[in-house]
């Protein structure tokens, strides 16, 4: 604030130094310019005088006269203000109104279109939080825009990742397949369209996901999402060296020691022991370690509002699900159960995870949430019944989670 008051003040005053000097300067020129004519006009005339008298044109008494009378018109000129006299008092007051106009000026025009709370950082509040109803809001505006100007391809591209954001992912296939039809040879685009279309499909990479997956690393081999998802489909398919292909390029370009890298180095070792494992020998030492080692589990139970018991019915499909407070929104641990079951008690475990690697055990901090699906499927959609405990330990027990929101 105190900055800010020094910058405008000096301004101020440059601004005014600007306008008022010439002004000033001006004023003092015209004043002497006028005082010296009068005076050289009549040194003139007694200089003409004189020479008259020296040549005989006229005598003393004439001489004394006229002289007399040229001395009394200089002395009544200087005892009436000239113009340039008046201009100056004028310019003396024009002066002294502008040094008081502009920065009152200025201080008005501030105060009526400027920000003086701002100068307050106490009084500066912080924008609300966008609410998830308003980004639906934006993401509805865009696609009914794309409807009348469907050849927006950053449109198209754009509300494919803002449903996936939004986990409405059968919608966010079909912009990424608008995208797709527009600039076919992105193979970034190409990738968050078959991981769209394989959540669409309850996180299945089979089919047209897997050949999306292909064209896209036939443009660009070292694509790391394109890598990731070729090496969990090789793997789902137990097309294990594959996999392990597939994985091994991707870590050459991650961060050593990095989440993600970790992540990966373990879809590795679970690839390579079942890779192992196919010829009759122990899994790997990796492996084992991992069996000896305790998993992860969370455990708690799961309740629903009895504001919403009039708007289920009792064999309505209900998915617990483990996923990371800080990672991919995919789920670590999944459990099924019905309506009919609530309130239930559950338990999820690293046996219960949907891909090699993402599991509980992965992630320290997870959060813990039920959603009660009308059409059965693991993909949330609008209407959905829904809750979310707050962030907890890979360990914790005694989780409470209450289904209480729709999803919009």
């Amino acid at each position: 604030m105190t900055a800010f008051l020094v910058l405008a003040i000096a301004l101020v005053v440059l601004i005014m130094l600007a306008v008022l000097l010439p002004l000033r300067r001006t004023r003092t020129q015209t004043v002497a310019t006028a005082a010296d004519i009068n005076v050289g006009i009549y040194r003139d005339q007694l200089r003409e005088l004189d020479a008259d008298l020296a040549a005989g044109t006229i005598d003393a008494a004439q001489h004394s006269e006229a002289r007399a009378d040229i001395e009394r018109r200089l002395i009544e000129d200087a005892a009436v203000p000239s113009p340039a006299a008046a201009g100056t008092a004028s310019g003396r007051w024009t002066v002294a109104l502008l040094a008081v106009a502009i920065p009152a000026g200025t201080l008005a025009l501030y105060l009526l279109t400027g920000t003086p709370e701002g100068l307050n950082p106490a009084a500066v509040k912080a924008p609300p939080p966008v609410t998830e109803a308003q980004i639906t809001a934006m993401v509805d505006k865009l696609a009914a825009r794309l409807k009348q100007k469907p050849d927006d391809n950053e449109g198209w591209i754009m509300l494919g990742r803002s449903y996936a954001i939004l986990e409405r992912f059968d919608d966010s296939a079909k912009a990424y397949a608008e995208a797709v039809k527009r600039v076919p040879g992105d193979a970034r685009l190409l990738t968050d369209y078959a991981d769209a279309l394989a959540m669409a499909q309850g996180q299945n990479l089979a089919g047209e996901p897997e050949k999306l997956i292909a064209r896209a690393l036939a443009i660009d081999p070292a694509n790391g999402k394109a890598l990731a998802l070729a090496g969990t489909a090789a793997f789902q398919n137990r097309q294990y060296a594959a996999a392990i292909g597939h994985w091994e390029k991707l870590l050459k370009g991650l961060p050593p020691d990095s989440e993600i890298a970790r992540a990966v180095e373990e879809s590795l070792s679970e690839a390579r022991s079942q890779l192992t494992g196919k010829g009759g020998t122990p899994a790997d030492s990796a492996a084992a370690k991992r069996k000896s080692t305790p998993a992860a589990t969370v455990s708690g139970t799961v309740t629903l509002a009895p504001a919403l018991k009039g708007r289920v019915k009792p064999d309505d499909t209900v998915f617990i699900f483990a996923r990371a407070a800080k990672g991919p929104p995919a789920p670590l641990a999944v459990l099924r159960k019905r309506v009919a079951d609530l309130p239930l008690t559950f338990t999820l475990d690293d046996s219960m995870a949907m891909a090699p690697g993402m599991t509980l055990s992965r992630f320290q901090s997870v959060v813990i949430g039920a959603r009660i699906s009308r059409s059965g499927q693991a993909m949330r959609q609008p209407g959905d019944l829904e809750g979310f405990s707050p962030e907890t330990g890979n360990t914790a027990r005694g989780i409470t989670v209450v289904i209480a929101d729709e999803v919009r």
